[in-house]
């Protein structure tokens, strides 16, 4: 018998979004190569694909979940991740950068759109007790296609004789497959829109320790920055291009065995001091980084920041869902991925002009200052719960 909280949503949303991720870690390590040696793009293009198309999909996550609340979510999703289908098939359409850009941003938008729609379906009838645990199951399972992903690519690439145009076709496939299966899920019926509020009027009803924690992450956000330029920083202290590619694998691969765990700690201590946790492997990891020119200590760093995102990325989206109730869900995520997706593009912005010849700079920067948030978080899950404690025994 399947667990409570493993409900059917858990489970097929899980499987879309690990299908979809196949696609798009399938195309995310080999489209640079692809713009700037097939279709002939200069470098600084394949860096305003990439910005252009996260800025449309952080500014799509803003709207995508006001309008889950409003209307229903299911539908919603499905058109997201059939965007996302329909810009894979553009870019492996295209026949110049122009093309690329236009089905990286047509992807990205679908990205936006499903997110915080697809977020409050998975927990919906789910107690807050367990939802570290959806969030941290659905995240593996994504990040497992993160792995994959590449992998194939990787494969396909030998077994084409370093053909990329055919790999762009094959990650069309699991990303169709992927909008199929979200007919699977299912909606409970909500409120008949007669009776609704207006679709952004929600957003003004989130409560105030929702805009704390909001924006406490989002200003974390600011110095977190893409991990294409961690990989360029493991390329610049010797990995050839198939270590990168291997050690993102690898990154994703600890990403996904940490979540679950990290989401069933989060359901039995504060989320707060999990994140925090996973702040300090983010300390290490970035000073680490810019510290080190040896590969094997690289290689063992970039272990300790899979562990960062295995800690914060799937219990900082428990953390937001247990500040609101039901009918605030999707606002309350789309907001949230919406400013921490501009937090990361700035931080990219910052980082990419401060990165000199090696990066270390913008690397020391960020490692130090998320140690900062790392002790603030601990030290204040420490006193709230010392709080608590003092509190209930001088109750009983």
């Amino acid at each position: 018998m399947a667990r409570s909280w493993l409900t059917r949503n858990v489970r097929v949303l899980s499987a879309v979004s690990f299908l979809q991720d196949t696609a798009s870690e399938l195309l995310y390590p080999l489209l640079p190569i692809y713009l700037t040696t097939v279709l002939g793009a200069p470098p600084a293009v394949v860096g305003a694909v990439e910005g252009v198309a996260e800025g449309a999909g952080s500014l799509t996550k803003l709207a995508a979940g006001p309008l889950g609340d409003h209307y229903s979510r299911r539908p919603i999703v499905a058109a997201g991740y059939g965007m996302a289908a329909l810009g894979k098939i553009i870019v492996a359409a295209a026949t110049a950068w122009p093309g690329v850009l236009a089905g990286r941003v047509v992807d990205r938008l679908g990205k936006g759109i499903r997110g915080a729609p697809r977020d409050a379906l998975l927990v919906d009838g789910i107690d807050d007790a367990a939802r570290g645990r959806v969030f941290g199951f659905h995240r593996a399972m994504d990040t497992f296609g993160a792995v994959i992903g590449p992998l194939l690519g990787l494969v396909g690439y030998e077994l084409l004789d370093h053909q990329i145009a055919p790999l762009l076709w094959v990650a069309v496939v699991p990303a169709v497959l992927s909008v199929a299966l979200v007919f699977l899920s299912r909606e409970v019926k909500r409120i008949a829109p007669a009776q609704r509020k207006a679709i952004f009027a929600r957003v003004k009803d989130l409560p105030r320790p929702y805009w704390r924690v909001t924006a406490l992450l989002v200003a974390f956000g600011v110095v977190n920055f893409p991990d294409a330029l961690l990989l360029l920083r493991l390329n610049e202290i010797g990995f050839s291009v198939v270590e990168v590619i291997l050690a993102y694998v690898g990154y994703n691969l600890v990403y996904a065995l940490s979540s679950y765990p990290a989401g069933m700690l989060a359901d039995r201590v504060p989320r707060p001091a999990v994140f925090g946790i996973g702040l300090v492997f983010f300390a290490v990891g970035y000073i680490g980084l810019g510290l080190t020119t040896d590969t094997v200590t690289a290689w063992i760093l970039i272990g300790v920041y899979g562990l960062f995102t295995g800690c914060t990325d799937g219990v900082g989206k428990a953390w937001i869902s247990s500040l609101v109730g039901p009918d605030l869900q999707g606002s309350a995520q789309g907001v949230f991925q919406g400013l921490s997706g501009f937090a990361v593009l700035a931080a990219g912005v910052w980082a990419g002009l401060l990165w000199g010849a090696d990066g270390t700079l913008p690397l020391l920067v960020s490692g130090v200052v998320g140690g900062v948030f790392a002790v603030a978080l601990l030290v204040g899950a420490l006193v709230h719960r010392s709080g608590t404690t003092t509190s209930t025994s001088s109750s009983s």
